[in-house]
This record gives structure tokens, C-alpha cells and sequence, in this order.
């Protein structure tokens, strides 16, 4: 729990609020006190999304399908109302840990814990369905653990079976890894249902089994693949619950028993709360209910006055000037810094012994990303350089790079030397995935933060991530949304035929991106796939196959540069010459080279923009050459600008951290970003350390990019960019 700001208010609905029990891109949770002493989770809907009729009707849909659901095992709704201005929705509060952080500390359960747990889960699914509502995110993260018995909680999906679903449809309802096939498929392939919650129910308790999830981890793409297609890995299951998570894992929803018959499988609901929990959780359990019990009442927040900002400023602001200023070293860090930010630490004054920090930086200088890991490195000292020379700075920053080639067991050997460091604070510079996680999870019990500009690593890979305590952030959005930016392009001039290429050599992420263009076709049209064979180089015969239809947008969805310009070549030959598009992945100097005059006009959607474009960032993109001796009108190196962005976000966390007086900077700073600092305003644009949780923060970060006269060019933040084209 962290404590109320002074925007939050002392009370809300007659709840006395305690403090905040999370925070997302929708709103607050707070815990509650009632008049009548009873503790309360309490969320709080931000009015932005309430002014949204269709999130209004979403959030009244969760309240009316909350206060429906009776039984001892789902938590109980206290009041609602999806009226208010700011809507709320009160429900009872459970101290105890979620069973995906049971199993991160203390391990797989035990088999007669897992079947008292799998039966009391069945047993509230069983009453909520016969209700006539359907959960549909049944997850380790939705079910909390008490000394009497598990609470199903968070029914913010929920639905009446059969009806009309209120998300978008390209939405996705679910948590990949725990969610059935259906969930997963286009609309119309398979109703969600009942017998989807005990797909999820399945893989629960697989999960609390073997602390594995059954289909794996890795990229969203790979993991849904192996959920449609493939069969689950229940190896270590008991015997005697193999049969029962089998079946509930069926691909077809008609062959999964249902609820109640699992719970029936399972044993009894009731029991007491020495027959179901091991060793070691009841006592956790007890010590978090008696701190919770023991809470204090908040001292009253106090109201922001009208147009001021409730609490420090995290944006920083560049002083006015023009490019030109920049030029010459003496106005540089003035120029880009401008003031400290009002309500921050006051500089150490003229004698006085500043502390240092050192920002470790892990990246790739020699490998096969060394142009991407350069970037890092000079927009992280071009930062630290301009942070250094202020006169008011707290405290130094000093730079420990390390070159690890690309190769994951140099990245872990690298991490852990920088362990010796007493000064570390963080970690930035991953390239790759296996990077990424190696820096990762060498320095997750150290508790120092991992920031990755680059790289992307899926949820549930790195260990000891919860949605409350992390310490690998990322500051890019996900490859999965890497199509909506040329799919937004044909929305704008209303090209509803689209045919996709498929490359089957990247299996998982080019069915995913099929199936999210399936889902919601570019206006409101048509969408066919055409798969290029893995192991074949049958890229003449693929586009003839895709032309047939005369499309008026083509789709390149794999992640081969080779690939895509090939099929690029293929398109040219065979006289198309409309809108071709593709991502991130591919826009690489090997598909400008291959493809030659046929990468003319090709679009892509990428998660890093040119600074020269954003009005903000042309002051960094002129340092940024002069300090690196890059010629005017050269571009500037990609992810630059957002690693300078990264430094800055950090030392407003590292700010943060100084206040609150803790002993380890590196644990505080990612505290921090979980909390004051999680959404930061830097030079090229707004960044969220939780940007998963929230969609509109993801599609902020997107960009078009086009590639004319054979370079490519950025032509801004997706959504302006194509109405522009």
C-alpha cells in the first residue's frame, strides 16, 4: 500500500480513505475505512474515461454484474455507483497475497492445498455462472489468498454469457497464458462461455501445481499460438489431478466439465483453514491482516488550488531559445535543461560534497545491434553531461558502460560487476530480449531497476514482477501493436481490402497480427491472409495469391527484413502499386538494400521517433550532433532521443528516492517508477512504466514512419500522421 497524495481526497461515499492500493491508466484503488470500521477496496474511475458513454457503460455492465454474485469464495461488492462524476465501485478487502505471488515466494503448493483452492475457485465459478455471468479472466493475479479460503476477485470483465460484449473488438478478454482458445480466436470463432472460465480454472491449477504456466512464456504472439494450437506441458502434475487439469484444458469448450462438476472432482468447498494452506502462508497471511487491522487514519489530504499541480512536478520544461544557441558547448546543458522543476530538491550549495550515483549501462557495441546500443550510449551522455553541468544538481551521476556483445552470459557477467558498484541505482541498455532478461534477473534480488529502451520481454519471463513490486521497466511499447499504425493509415482514406502475407517462418507473431487484423479490418472491411511457407522462397506465387483479390492495402506480417523486401520486390514485378506496410522489426538498412526501388512508399508502425519532428525534441537533436560530430540534415541515430529520455526519468525517481531518505537508491528508484514517477513527460514524449496496463499509453508511443527517396522518414505520432500520409 503507498500513501494518499494530496490530489486524492480524505474520503469518498462515506469511506475514509487509507491509502493507495494500485493505480492504472483507468484509475485508483484505494483502501477504504467504512463508518462502521470495515476495510474496503475502493476503485475510482477517472473522470477523463467516465465522459466516455461507451467506458461508463463498460464500468455500470461491471457494477450490476458485481452485486449479483453471491458465495463464500468471490469477494463481495459494498456499494457502487456508475453515476458519479468519478465512479466507484466498493468491494470487501482480502489482506492476504495473490496466488501468483504465493507461488513466486514460496513455490509450487502442495497437492491437497491445490485441490482445496481448485475446488473453492470451481465452487465460485459455479455460483457465478449460475447467475448467468461469465468471468473471463480467471488468472493467478485474480485470486487472493486468506486463512479461511481463496477470493475470486476482479469481475471488471465479467459479462452476461451470451451477450453482446461491450469491449472493442479487437480486444483481446483475457490474460494470455490463462486464457481458453476461443478467447483467442477471431470473433465469431467460438462463443466465451462457461466452459472458458474452466479452461482458466485448468490452468491455475496447473500453475499452482508446478509454478510453471502450461503453455509457457515468451512473446504474447508465441504464448496464444501454443494456447490455439498446441497441447499444454502438465509435466509434474499429480496423478491423480492430471485427468481432472486435462480435461479442463480441451481445446473444445463442449469436452471441458463444468465448474461444478470440477469442484465435485476436487473434494469439498468447505473446510477449515488448516486443511488447505502450507507451511509458512498462513503466517505471512496473519502478520499482513494484523498490519492492515492496525492502519492508522490518514491525516487529511489537502485540495490543490485551482490550476496548480497537486504535488512536485515530474515534467521537465526546456527554457525558450532557438536551435542555434545549442551549437556551441557553452550554452548546451542551459539550453536543454532550463530550470529545476518547482517543488524539487534545492542544489547543494558552493563547497558542499555532492553524493554520486552510477547508472549502469548494458548494452550491445561490437554485436550485431552495436548501432542501436551507440545510440544508447550517446543519449545517455549527452544527458549525464548535461545533468553534471548543473550548478543546482543534488548529487552527480557517473556512467559505467559495458559492452556485452550482444551475448546474453556476457550481459549476466556484466550485471553482477556492476553489483560491486555501492553507488548503482539502475540499469539501461539492453538490445535484445535474452539481453534484457540476462540484466534482469541478475539484478532482480539486488532489487536495482532494469530499463530497456530496445528490448521487449513478456510478462511472467522475469521472475519476482507483480503488479505492485517490479523492477524491470520498459520504455517502449510491445511489438504486438506495431501493425496499428498503417492499419490506421487505410483507415483514414477508407482502403477496406487488405491482404496480408503471413511468414510462417515467424509462426506465433504473424497469426497474432493476422488475427488482430482479422478483428478489426481497416474500414470496416475485408481482410484475407496469404501464408508464405516457413522453408520456402515462394514469394511470387504468395503475392499473386494476394493480388488475386485486388486489395487496396498489403500487409507485410513477419519480422525478416530479407522476407519482407523480397516480397516487396515480388509486389513490384507484378505491377501492385498501392499502399504497402509493415513493422518495426522490418524497417532495417538490410530491407532498404535487398528491396532497392521496390521499398519506395512502404509504411511502417515503429516505438522510437526522429527528434527533428517533434517541436520538444529539436533542441536534443541539434546537441545531439553537435556533440557527436553528425552532419546537419543526417538523421539522428534511432532510440537516442529516448535513452536521454531515460536518464532524466531516472533522476526524477532518484529525486523521489532522496526525499523519502532510503538506503537503497536502487530499490527506491524503482519504487518510484511504480508509483510518483510512473508517467514522466521527456523531450520526444510521454512515458508510462506500466504502459501494458494501459492501451492509450501503448498507441501513444507509436509512430509512421515512410520510406521516400530511400531513407526512411518519420512522419509523426501514428494517429496525426495518417490523416497526413
Amino acid at each position: 500500500m503507498r500513501p494518499l497524495r494530496r490530489s486524492d481526497p480524505s474520503a469518498l461515499a462515506g469511506y475514509r480513505l487509507l491509502g493507495r492500493l494500485g493505480t492504472g491508466g483507468m484509475g485508483v484503488v484505494y483502501l477504504a475505512r467504512s463508518a462502521g470500521g470495515g476495510l474496503a477496496a475502493l476503485k475510482v474511475i477517472r473522470a477523463e474515461h467516465a465522459a466516455d458513454p461507451g467506458f461508463r457503460a463498460r464500468f455500470r455492465r461491471e457494477a450490476e454484474a458485481a452485486e449479483r454474485i453471491t458465495g463464500r469464495w468471490a469477494v463481495r461488492v459494498l456499494g457502487a455507483d456508475p453515476e458519479a462524476h468519478e465512479p466507484w465501485l466498493a468491494t470487501e478487502f482480502v489482506p492476504g497475497p495473490s496466488l501468483a505471488e504465493a507461488v513466486a515466494g514460496h513455490g509450487p503448493l502442495p497437492e491437497p492445498t491445490v485441490r482445496a483452492l481448485g475446488a473453492r475457485l470451481a465452487d465460485a465459478l459455479g455460483t457465478l455462472h449460475t447467475a448467468g455471468l461469465v468471468h473471463r479472466d480467471v488468472k493467478p493475479g485474480n485470486v487472493l489468498l486468506a486463512l479461511d479460503g481463496p477470493r475470486l476477485i476482479d469481475f471488471g470483465i465479467a459479462r452476461i454469457s451470451g451477450a453482446t460484449a461491450l469491449t472493442a473488438t479487437d480486444a483481446m478478454i483475457g490474460t494470455p497464458g490463462f486464457l481458453a482458445p476461443e478467447q483467442a480466436r477471431a470473433p465469431g470463432a467460438g462463443e466465451v462461455g462457461p466452459a472458458s472460465d474452466v479452461f482458466s480454472l485448468g490452468c491455475v491449477l496447473a500453475y499452482a501445481l508446478t509454478g510453471r504456466r502450461p503453455f509457457g512464456t515468451g512473446p504474447v504472439a508465441a504464448v496464444v499460438y501454443r494456447t490455439v494450437h498446441e497441447e499444454p506441458d502438465l509435466d509434474g502434475l499429480p496423478p491423480a489431478l492430471l485427468p481432472l487439469v486435462t480435461a479442463c484444458l480441451a481445446k473444445d469448450p463442449a469436452a471441458r466439465p463444468a465448474a461444478a462438476g470440477v469442484r465435485d472432482r476436487l473434494g469439498p468447498a468447505e473446510g477449515p483453514a488448516r486443511d488447505w494452506l502450507p507451511d509458512g502462508l498462513p503466517a505471512l497471511i496473519a502478520r499482513s491482516s494484523a498490519r492492515i487491522l492496525d492502519l492508522p487514519v490518514a491525516d487529511p489530504t489537502l485540495p490543490a488550488a485551482d490550476g496548480a499541480p497537486a504535488g512536485p512536478s515530474r515534467r521537465r520544461l526546456l527554457a525558450a531559445g532557438s536551435a542555434a544557441a545549442v551549437a556551441t558547448a557553452g550554452g548546451l546543458t542551459a539550453w536543454l535543461l532550463g530550470r529545476a522543476p518547482a517543488g524539487t530538491d534545492p542544489g547543494s550549495g558552493p563547497g558542499t560534497a555532492r553524493a554520486a550515483h552510477t547508472l549502469g549501462v548494458l548494452t550491445d557495441l561490437s554485436g550485431p545491434a552495436k548501432d542501436d546500443g551507440r545510440a544508447q550510449e550517446r543519449g545517455l551522455r549527452l544527458a549525464a553531461e548535461a545533468f553534471n553541468a548543473r550548478p543546482e544538481r543534488p548529487f552527480d551521476l557517473v556512467l559505467k558502460v559495458t559492452d556485452d556483445g550482444g551475448d546474453p552470459a556476457r550481459t549476466a557477467a556484466g550485471a553482477r560487476a556492476l553489483l560491486t558498484v555501492p553507488s548503482l541505482v539502475a540499469v539501461v541498455g539492453p538490445t535484445t530480449t535474452e539481453t534484457a532478461i540476462a540484466a534482469a534477473t541478475a539484478l532482480v534480488d539486488s532489487k536495482v531497476p532494469v530499463m530497456s529502451v530496445v528490448a521487449t520481454v513478456p510478462d511472467g519471463v522475469i521472475r519476482g514482477q507483480t503488479p505492485t513490486l517490479r523492477t524491470y521497466f520498459e520504455a517502449r511499447p510491445y511489438p504486438e501493436v506495431m501493425i496499428v499504425p498503417f492499419a490506421r493509415y487505410l483507415q483514414e482514406r477508407g482502403l477496406g481490402r487488405t491482404a496480408v502475407i503471413e511468414d510462417r517462418a515467424d509462426a506465433s507473431y504473424s497469426w497474432l497480427l493476422v488475427r488482430h487484423m482479422k478483428n478489426t479490418p481497416p474500414a470496416g472491411g475485408t481482410v484475407t491472409a496469404h501464408p508464405l511457407a516457413a522453408d520456402g522462397e515462394e514469394y511470387a506465387a504468395t503475392v499473386r495469391a494476394a493480388l488475386a483479390g485486388n486489395p487496396t492495402g498489403v500487409l507485410y506480417a513477419g519480422r525478416s527484413p530479407r522476407r519482407a523486401a523480397l516480397c516487396a520486390k515480388a509486389l513490384r514485378e507484378q505491377g501492385y502499386r498501392g499502399p504497402c506496410g509493415s513493422v518495426e522489426a522490418v524497417l532495417r538498412p538490410e530491407f532498404l538494400t535487398v528491396a532497392g526501388p521496390a521499398a519506395e512508399g512502404w509504411y511502417f508502425g515503429a516505438g522510437y521517433v526522429d527528434p527533428d519532428t517533434v517541436p520538444g525534441a529539436k533542441a536534443f537533436a541539434a546537441a545531439y550532433r553537435a556533440r557527436w560530430g553528425i552532419a546537419a540534415g543526417e538523421p539522428v541515430d534511432r532510440f537516442a532521443v529516448e535513452s536521454y529520455d531515460a536518464l532524466n526519468w531516472t533522476v526524477s525517481a532518484l529525486r523521489t528516492a532522496g526525499r523519502r531518505n532510503v538506503k537503497n537508491p536502487g530499490a527506491a528508484v524503482s519504487n518510484a517508477f511504480m508509483t510518483d514517477d510512473r508517467v514522466y513527460r521527456g523531450v520526444a514524449r510521454s512515458y508510462d512504466a506500466r504502459t501494458g496496463d494501459d492501451s492509450k499509453a501503448t498507441l501513444a508511443a507509436l509512430t509512421l514512419w515512410r520510406i521516400g527517396s530511400g531513407r526512411p522518414r518519420c512522419l509523426g505520432p501514428y494517429a496525426e500522421a495518417a490523416k497526413r500520409g
